[in-house]
């Protein structure tokens, strides 16, 4: 059995021209094999691939050899099937979007917490902990006892949080996230506030699950995943859920055995909010993924991933 290796990696700092180096990087994923999306803006680069073991390593050896790149860090799990469909290097604004002007986490960033150490700070008394996903994230799992902002968007989070933080002036703050990197963008933002005590998890919510025993972990549930796999469990694991093709929630069995159900049409989350006109173009777009997947093809409108 074929065994992809999945790579996430990000990382802040400053990207010269960096428009120079889509395609170059782009012919090496093709080269190496790999699928997947990574994002080139002038504060860096996020993303995550995946593909076979050597062409994974030539990738990261090609990044990491570019100025500033040398100590990438990236954290790596496994899938049967290939989680991605095709190769896009994208250019960017932001490696990740939060939309608010002057945060740069490398001038100023929350203390880093290792996930050994993660338990004992979110179970302190006087520390509030704050999942900084988007609800659809958030939905099938979080840290035992987190705050969910509810947002359908990372631009919404910091809006949410200065009211949030109306009447908690004083206190501690723990942030976590999938991979890390929004945590970076967060945590600079609330320490622009003027708010000194903010920590986040170091490598995120993968780094915790791979890393922290079950028997002693505080996460409950799957971690959502922007590929193909759709979730992830402790030991990185693939995960029960599927994807709603046409609103991108996480689905459970229970949500597949509703009669809003309809595969790549419709799901008990966004049944009633389509229209018809909706409905006949997502079952037309199914019909397509039917037909590409009998000719031995993938259709490339087929489960994509939703984006924050």
């Amino acid at each position: 059995m074929t065994t992809y290796t999945v790579a996430a990696l990000y990382k802040f700092t400053p990207f010269a021209n960096f428009e120079a180096y889509r395609e170059p990087l782009l012919a090496v994923c093709e080269q190496a094999q790999t699928t997947g999306t990574l994002l080139l803006a002038h504060e860096g680069i996020n993303g995550t691939i995946a593909g076979p073991r050597d062409g994974i390593d030539a990738v990261l050896d090609y990044i990491r050899a570019l100025p500033g790149f040398a100590d990438l860090d990236h954290k790596e799990s496994y899938a049967h099937e290939n989680p991605f469909f095709r190769m896009k290097v994208r250019l960017k604004k932001e490696i990740v979007t939060m939309g608010v002007a002057d945060i740069d986490p490398l001038k100023s960033v929350g203390t880093y917490v290792e996930p050994k150490d993660w338990n004992e700070l979110i179970q302190s008394p006087d520390v509030i902990t704050i999942d900084t996903r988007n609800d659809y994230e958030v939905s099938i799992g979080q840290f035992d006892g987190a705050i969910d902002p509810k947002t359908t968007s990372f631009r919404e989070f910091p809006d949410w949080f200065k009211t949030f933080m109306k009447d908690r002036p004083n206190a501690r703050i723990a942030m976590y996230c999938t991979g890390g990197i929004r945590c970076e963008k967060s945590t600079a933002f609330v320490k622009s506030l003027g708010i000194d005590e903010v920590y986040h998890l170091k490598g995120g919510i993968l780094k915790y699950l791979e890393t922290v025993p079950q028997e002693e972990s505080l996460w409950k549930g799957e971690c959502f995943v922007f590929d193909q796999r759709v979730s992830v469990g402790h030991g990185l694991v693939p995960g029960p859920y599927d994807q709603c093709h046409a609103c991108r929630h996480p689905i459970d069995d229970e949500m597949k055995a509703s009669p809003k159900y309809v595969p790549g049409v419709s799901c008990p989350l966004c049944y009633d909010e389509q229209s018809e006109e909706q409905r006949q173009r997502y079952a037309e777009r199914q019909k397509q993924m039917q037909l590409a997947k009998q000719r031995g093809k993938a259709h490339i409108g087929a489960k994509m991933p939703r984006q924050t």
